[in-house]
């Protein structure tokens, strides 16, 4: 069985960089907090809107749907309330009694483990033991680390567990997955993992709330879905070949 090495590295990365922005946390006065909240909410922003714009043409009714589908089952599931017991149960464990836990918890996971980058890592460490770009991926997650933790607290430091199940699973299934990830299945995931981070920044910039647990279902519907239509897409393209193939023919 592969190991995911570089997926160790980058959980490495972000334990360091949540640790100082916990200890940058309690040092910041409450109106340097206030700043960096809107800093990292200002940046986060940028970093949804570049990969929601990486929606490939003819995949907007996939992305629709699969936002609205994915919310429906999101809120009849409670995804938040599994998500809220499972951060409550891990406060509990370590007697912590940050109310952004789970924010931070889901905010990191978010930032960190949705996008192409963290797919596109996984798949080469998987199927080609390439770990470069999953390095400069937990390079970039380090620092980012450090501010959101510096926001949220300790809560940022666990999302390293969904990291693992989520980035290092690819990574041990990338031979089963690799027909499913296509060029188009990933710049779907990613613009809707986008519009989920927007949800963030909007959170992050104190302009409404989003419910980002009960819409995380997406990201799976949006893989299943962008897979089954670019299957239908090559088919329907394959057989306008074939007809136009036969009518000169003819």
């Amino acid at each position: 069985m592969i190991i995911p090495k570089a997926t160790f590295v980058n959980m490495l990365t972000v334990t360091i960089g949540s640790l100082m922005g916990i200890v940058l946390k309690n040092i910041f006065t409450s109106e340097i907090q206030d700043i960096v909240f809107q800093a990292v909410g200002l940046g986060t922003f940028l970093i949804g809107i570049k990969m929601a714009l990486r929606l490939p043409d003819g995949y907007l009714l996939v992305f629709f749907f699969s936002l609205i589908i994915g919310a429906i089952f999101g809120q009849i599931v409670h995804v938040d309330l599994i998500f809220n017991s499972i951060s409550e149960s891990l406060k509990l464990a370590i007697g912590n009694n940050d109310t952004g836990f789970t924010e931070g918890l889901i905010s990191a996971f978010l930032l960190f483990c949705v996008g192409s980058m963290t797919i596109v890592g996984a798949l080469e460490e998987g199927l080609q033991q390439k770990r470069e770009l999953l390095y400069l991926k937990s390079l970039l997650d380090g620092f980012s680390s450090i501010a959101l933790a510096s926001t949220y607290g300790i809560g940022v430091w666990f999302s390293i567990i969904p990291m693992l199940i989520f980035q290092g699973g690819i990574t041990i299934l990338s031979s089963r997955l690799k027909n499913i990830f296509s060029q188009a299945v990933m710049d779907c995931l990613s613009a809707t993992g986008g519009i989920l981070i927007i949800g963030i920044a909007i959170h992050l910039l104190k302009l409404g709330k989003v419910n980002l647990e009960n819409l995380l279902p997406a990201l799976v519907i949006v893989t299943l879905l962008s897979y089954f239509y670019s299957k239908y897409k090559l088919k329907s393209k394959a057989d306008t070949v074939i007809h136009t193939g036969d009518d000169e023919i003819s």
